[in-house]
């Protein structure tokens, strides 16, 4: 990893830290200091990842400012009955220009990734969110990506890239590597029919705050992912102040942190971002104090991973075969670990698509089917393979 890229974090944090009691989350932290240096990164499952770029954040200016704020509320928390190793890398700054801000942090990300090791992103637009999804061109394989956002973010097609344009780009820009994009908590009065049309026509799943908020029903989209980016626009204003965006209405803390923690727990996710945290517009620090629970949240979901994803052996897995009466039958499978469901998508050959070939499910998927309703979600993968 090239560490010229990092820079350590601030003093006052390390100070801090050392105020703090011995058992708190920070003292089981490396961290990258001045005084210590970087990190030893063997062995390391998780590594947090400032980002301090806020040149392409659409009306927001100032979201890649004083990440301290968020490492303090962090480092106070006290960890879970965890073993996950953890690593503070420090912050990416400013460089010249946006393209060498956004080089620097995709190959970082990339340096990550090719460790095993997930990078938790905080600071910086969600414009970050298309540089972290470029990290993934060199691992050569289909990614899918979920977004809490109230917003799609597609932009126009010849709009420079920026927090409300970086969907279009990743659609469009070669190498196309996206196999699935989730939207989760949009509110439809942000979003244009014709958006909403689009993201139906490219069999994306797009799921309206209100049906996001009956949570149980979204755990099979985090299952699902890969990249999971966190626009803190879609938290209620006066939940997370600190964002020039952010409305009246939105996911409340104890919901968003419950959707960190469903990202943490799915087997696929490899990447996790928090972005557009503006520290001018926080309030006595509230919405740091969030972000740093919903990492908190994140790094439990990881710890208690039960690596269920039955794409090798079924033994541990019931299956279940439902019969269609005007089409092939429907495979799903239940884990015996977790209780977690899937449904099987027919691939023809072994080609980059495999491993789309379990899609997660809920039970009531299954119910639907066994009452001749096929689910959406079957649909729109078989389309995207055809």
């Amino acid at each position: 990893m090239n560490q010229d890229f990092l820079t350590p974090i601030k003093e006052s944090v390390v100070t801090h830290l050392l105020l703090q009691p011995n058992l708190c989350l920070g003292k089981t932290f490396s961290i990258y200091t001045k005084e210590e240096g970087f990190p030893d990164l063997e062995n390391v499952q998780i590594a947090i990842l400032g980002v301090q770029e806020d040149r392409n954040s659409e009306n927001n200016l100032g979201c890649g400012e004083n990440l301290h704020f968020i490492r303090r509320k962090l480092y106070e928390l006290f960890p879970g009955n965890w073993n996950t190793q953890i690593a503070d890398l420090g912050n990416v700054l400013k460089g010249n220009t946006v393209s060498d801000t956004y080089f620097a942090v995709s190959e970082i990300i990339t340096s990550l990734l090719k460790k095993n090791i997930i990078p938790v992103v905080i600071g910086g637009g969600q414009d970050i969110t298309y540089v972290n999804y470029r990290a993934y061109d060199s691992l050569e394989q289909t990614v899918n990506i979920a977004a809490v956002d109230s917003r799609f973010d597609l932009g126009n097609l010849d709009d420079e890239l920026s927090s409300k344009s970086y969907l279009s780009k990743i659609i469009m820009q070669e190498p196309n590597n996206l196999f699935n994009y989730s939207n989760v908590g949009y509110q439809t009065y942000f979003n244009s029919q014709e958006e909403i049309e689009l993201l139906d026509n490219l069999f994306f799943d797009a799921h309206r705050l209100g049906k996001a908020k009956q949570l149980e029903n979204i755990e099979p989209v985090f299952r699902n992912a890969d990249i999971v980016s966190i626009d803190l626009g879609s938290v209620r204003q006066s939940e997370a102040p600190a964002n020039n965006n952010a409305s009246p209405n939105g996911f409340y803390g104890e919901e968003i942190c419950a959707i960190s923690r469903y990202a943490g727990l799915s087997d696929k996710v490899s990447s996790f971002g928090v972005y557009e945290y503006n520290s001018k517009l926080d309030n006595n620090h509230q919405t740091a104090h969030l972000i740093a629970q919903m990492i908190w949240y994140f790094i439990e979901g990881v710890n208690f991973r039960v690596k269920d994803y039955p794409f090798s052996g079924k033994e541990n897995y019931q299956k279940f075969t439902v019969l269609l009466e005007d089409d092939d039958p429907l495979t799903f499978y239940k884990s015996n670990k977790s209780g977690r469901w899937w449904i099987e998508i027919k691939i023809l050959s072994d080609n980059k698509y495999k491993r789309h070939a379990l899609i997660p499910c809920t039970y009531q998927d299954y119910i639907e089917a066994t009452k001749q309703i096929i689910p959406e979600k079957w649909y729109k993968a078989m389309s995207k393979l055809v």
